[in-house]
């Protein structure tokens, strides 16, 4: 249990030290700019509650805020991910459910299981972030 907390608090260190220092400040042609912090969301543990991951989207978009100077935006499309992802894990769940000891990851689950969770939840996650900061359905594109 402490093995897992420290875990996931590296990560969650790791990512957000990474995403803030470094990524942030890399633009590739001028517009795209990677999101790697929306990683440490989608691989909590499948048993995290609900209530824990979205205390936990919220924390992880609100310091992505302060270092992106944002206001809410990564808020609130980390909470969407976070409120999406018992959701996705319903509609992608095997046949047999999931192994009580399994994690989020590409060596338990599958490469197809995995690409395809990511998708989802990346896609639901860049194209709520990139609506809420045109705020316009006509300049969304």
């Amino acid at each position: 249990m402490l093995i897992d907390i420290l875990t996931h608090s590296t990560r969650f260190i790791v990512f957000i030290l990474l995403q803030g220092l470094i990524l942030n400040n890399i633009e590739l042609s001028g517009y795209i700019n990677p999101f790697l912090y929306v990683l440490f969301i989608l691989t909590l543990p499948l048993t995290a509650s609900k209530y824990l991951v979205l205390i936990l989207s919220f924390i992880t978009g609100l310091v992505i805020d302060m270092f992106s100077s944002t206001m809410g935006f990564h808020v609130a499309a980390t909470v969407f991910v976070g409120f999406l992802r018992p959701y996705i894990l319903k509609l992608l769940e095997p046949r047999d459910g999931y192994e009580p000891n399994y994690s989020v990851n590409v060596s338990d689950m599958g490469l197809k299981w995995f690409a395809t969770y990511t998708v989802i939840l990346v896609l639901a996650h860049h194209l709520f972030l990139f609506y809420v900061e045109s705020f316009t359905l006509a300049s969304l594109g």
